[in-house]
């Protein structure tokens, strides 16, 4: 089994703000602008009434409620009026899918979505604005297991007419070229919430300190402060993208801090060399 760390929603290099932690601790990923799209950010539902009022004040008008967005993945049953059949889903194309591909990322893998966030608050306007002296965090939101794989490449119409529920997703809108891929998760439209768990995908709600990978001694949310145990040796293959030795280090109080890449989307790790990640995987969604 593998296991991906898969950076997504809004970055410095779009959107250009973090996604928000509310004062609740509700976490809610931003997808990131981009056109065409069938879907725009005042399309989609929310725990909180108006999302694209949220955006709006959070990125002083930058971001519009208008704006097209790339709702991938799409975690969340809630986040639109669903087609029948419904089941979680995320693309991906170009350099990133080959990686994919070379590390064998296949059925029963598990991407776990992380991402750029920060806490908010409301002003004494009554606007959304991002905490003074917050820190910058990425944390982990969203989870997919691999049940079905779909080789889309350019040819998109097909796909939309098999998986009508899938019509909306954006890696069947567009150019796309060859690589373009879609992993889909088991399951179905849940008839009511008790069904959530049987998705095979989802969004983590709340933040909580399994799901924060930033060290917090630390200035910078790419450096990250894991459990021991994801230190490489010489018999275990590193996390992808960071066989640097020099960006893994041991820290006193038996954690290990890594100084994670800036750039790069899919990190992949083998868990049959890590079988202490089981336990790990299991406290994410306690």
């Amino acid at each position: 089994m593998k296991i991906i760390l898969s950076r997504k929603g809004f970055d410095s290099s779009n959107g250009g703000y973090p996604s928000p932690i509310f004062p609740d601790d509700q976490i809610m990923s931003l997808p990131i602008p981009s056109s065409p799209s069938p879907t725009t950010i005042r399309k989609l539902y929310a725990d909180r009434q108006d999302l694209g009022k949220i955006v709006e004040e959070l990125t002083k008008g930058k971001v519009t409620r208008k704006e097209e967005i790339h709702l991938d993945p799409d975690l969340d049953s809630n986040a639109l009026a669903r087609e029948h059949g419904w089941r979680p889903a995320f693309g991906q194309t170009n350099a990133a899918q080959t990686h994919l591909e070379n590390h064998d990322v296949g059925l029963g893998d598990l991407f776990l979505f992380f991402g750029w966030f920060r806490e908010v608050e409301l002003s004494k306007h009554g606007r959304w604005q991002y905490k003074p002296h917050a820190p910058n965090l990425h944390v982990i939101f969203g989870w997919l297991q691999i049940a079905e794989i779909l080789k889309v490449g350019n040819k998109t119409a097909p796909f939309k007419k098999e998986y009508p529920w899938l019509a909306r997703h954006p890696h069947l809108h567009g150019c796309r070229d060859s690589n373009n891929t879609i992993y889909v998760g088991t399951g179905t439209h849940p008839k009511n919430k008790k069904d959530v768990k049987n998705l095979g995908g989802g969004i983590f709600r709340s933040i909580k300190e399994t799901l924060i990978l930033t060290d917090p001694s630390q200035q910078k949310r790419s450096f990250w402060k894991l459990p021991h145990w994801f230190y490489p040796t010489q018999d275990k293959m590193p996390l992808s993208y960071h066989s640097d030795l020099t960006r893994w280090h041991r820290t006193a109080d038996g954690f290990t801090r890594l100084q994670s890449v800036a750039k790069g989307q899919e990190f992949v790790l083998d868990a049959a060399q890590y079988p202490e990640i089981k336990t790990w995987i299991v406290s994410l969604f306690k």
